[in-house]
């Protein structure tokens, strides 16, 4: 076995000054499988503060909120992802394996380039 690390391949979209990429999704995917914005930055090792920031600005960005979200209290908090968050979570996860797809040739031939280590 090779010491070598797996090739990884990551996908950021750039839109002016608004970008999607694989931590955004992750953290769009966290919320929708926890129900919680905090649960979400935990699970991604990130503050409260800056998990509501980077949805903050994805809100911002789109026509429609992605996350949608409910203070705490009596009834508890949460939130979740709107029609909107769930259908551009889908559209960039499967760009995301398009490309994984389309690069895989690619990716081989430079891993086969690569010097041992």
């Amino acid at each position: 076995m090779s010491d070598t690390p797996l090739p990884r391949l990551r996908l950021r979209v750039y839109f002016g000054s608004t970008m999607l990429g694989p931590g955004k999704a992750d953290l769009l995917e966290l919320i929708d499988e926890t129900g919680s914005i905090s649960a979400a930055g935990r699970a991604m090792k990130m503050s409260y503060k800056r998990a509501w920031t980077l949805v903050d600005e994805m809100n911002s960005a789109y026509r429609a909120p992605l996350v949608i979200s409910a203070r705490g209290g009596p009834e508890g908090g949460g939130a979740h992802l709107s029609d909107t968050g769930r259908e551009v979570l889908t559209l960039y996860r499967t760009m995301m394996a398009r490309v994984e797809t389309a690069s895989e040739a690619d990716i081989d031939a430079l891993s086969d380039l690569l010097a041992p280590k």
